[in-house]
């Protein structure tokens, strides 16, 4: 689709947001959002006409792109025949959307709890996860993200959580590894491993085993900067959680549905947890869905005991409808398959190209369509290229970069001292090489910062 421009219709848009949209994450006066005539594919634009290559992938969920015809048609078809019915009844969409991500989840993960997004798919684990076991305690990492409601802003462990957290939440912080800013003097990778396992069950110890309902981990946390766990490391909090019958949740929102490569990123770890949260990309966005996969025997736990706790749009029809023919098309078109090959054929090899040549670029890392640069000031010393929680002045590297972007038409995903490389799944390979070519610019405004 060409876009046309229209100023006063765009004008019209946002005039009526800064009147009365109340945004989140945002200092509501201090915010200037762009006003977005449309999207299509991998692309989105504005009512001036100008296009941007979204290098975010919306909030990394558009995982097939904006408007894809086969999701927009099921939606169609859908609202036409049944827009809606309660979550207590079986609803032929909700019955095959289970089913579809049963098939693909690992392990005995067979029983899916439908919500509306990732943050209250992890409310409602964690509820679990306390009601399965009588414990009252849950273990997260620092670098972390969960969601914006009251206990998956708790978990979280980024700055973010700082405005909510009175303490009484019945959270416990610890490090997991990360090795190019290690909190255990690692040197190698398997330091790191060995070390930051010895922290966590060190923290249980301490805690005690028997408070502890639950460990909550991002597969690969996304937010938080992309950090590939070590071999070893999951397979390792497996053993520590069933040495003392802790469940252990692995939060796949942004990590799942084919922005690895794989289905889901537990795959890529051989690991089975107990329970796994999904969203985002189960259905690209289209319609708010996410959701929890219950493993066998949690789910026996509520066998002839109810779960306390449901949601009146629970495996709302539209939504997964979108979920089934999102599902459908990823399987039809081989998107999970060219998001694992572009990762490997196209973008990491660009990336690694890009850090030798910028010295703003401190680590590569990722798979499939899940990346991340870091951003610093010094590449021996690691000094970041802003500090952390930074704002105002102290953050306009990453604003001077970012703008670059998207002066040149491309839209990032930035946060603290990172971009993360995040397109759609189903990207096109020069599409993908005109995005990496916008990077290299941008990241030479970075390079202006470094010493």
């Amino acid at each position: 689709m060409t876009p046309q421009p229209s100023p006063q219709a765009g004008a019209a848009v946002k005039a009526a947001d800064r009147a009365h949209v109340f945004h989140s994450w945002s200092a509501q006066e201090l915010i200037d959002p762009l006003a977005v005539a449309g999207a299509e594919g991998s692309y989105f634009w504005d009512y001036e006409g100008k296009r941007y290559l979204d290098f975010s992938s919306g909030l990394v969920y558009t995982n097939i792109g904006y408007q894809h015809p086969k999701v927009v048609a099921a939606i169609q078809e859908q609202a036409a025949r049944m827009t809606t019915f309660a979550p207590a009844f079986a609803v032929e969409a909700r019955s095959e959307a289970a089913r579809l991500i049963a098939e693909r989840t690992p392990g005995d993960l067979d029983k899916i709890f439908f919500t509306n997004g990732g943050a209250d798919a992890v409310e409602h684990a964690l509820r679990m996860a306390r009601l399965h076991t009588g414990r009252p305690k849950v273990l997260s990492a620092y670098r972390s993200y969960h969601g914006g409601t009251q206990q998956a802003v708790n978990v979280t462990g980024d700055p973010r959580r700082w405005a909510s957290d009175s303490g009484t939440a019945g959270v416990v912080h610890f490090w997991a590894p990360f090795l190019y800013r290690s909190r255990f003097y690692a040197e190698t990778e398997e330091q790191e491993c060995a070390r930051a396992l010895e922290h966590l069950e060190t923290t249980i110890a301490f805690e005690g085993p028997g408070t502890v309902a639950a460990i909550v981990l991002e597969t690969i946390p996304g937010t938080a900067g992309i950090m590939m766990p070590p071999a070893g490391y999951l397979a390792g909090v497996r053993e520590i959680c069933d040495k003392y019958g802790i469940v252990f949740v692995l939060d796949e929102v942004m990590a799942g549905f084919g922005r690895t490569g794989t289905w889901f990123a537990a795959g890529l770890y051989d690991v089975v947890p107990d329970l796994m949260t999904f969203a985002k990309g189960v259905n690209s966005g289209y319609v708010p869905l996410g959701g929890v996969a219950i493993s066998a025997e949690i789910a026996a736990t509520f066998a002839e005991r109810p779960y306390p706790g449901g949601l009146t749009y629970s495996g709302h029809p539209l939504a997964c409808a979108a979920a089934v023919a999102t599902i459908n098309v990823m399987a039809e078109e081989g998107v999970v398959e060219h998001a694992a090959r572009l990762g490997a054929e196209v973008v990491e090899p660009a990336l690694r190209e890009l850090a030798e040549r910028h010295p703003s670029v401190g680590e590569v890392r990722g798979t499939g369509m899940f990346w991340a640069l870091e951003l610093v000031r010094d590449r021996e010393t690691r000094e970041p290229l802003v500090p952390y929680n930074a704002t105002g002045q102290a953050a306009a590297p990453m604003s001077a970069f970012a703008a670059s972007a998207k002066a040149h038409g491309l839209w990032p995903f930035v946060n603290m001292n990172r971009t993360h490389v995040v397109p759609p799944c189903n990207i096109t390979e020069a599409e993908l090489k005109e995005g990496l070519a916008v990077l290299d610019t941008a990241l030479s405004v970075a390079d202006e910062y470094t010493r």
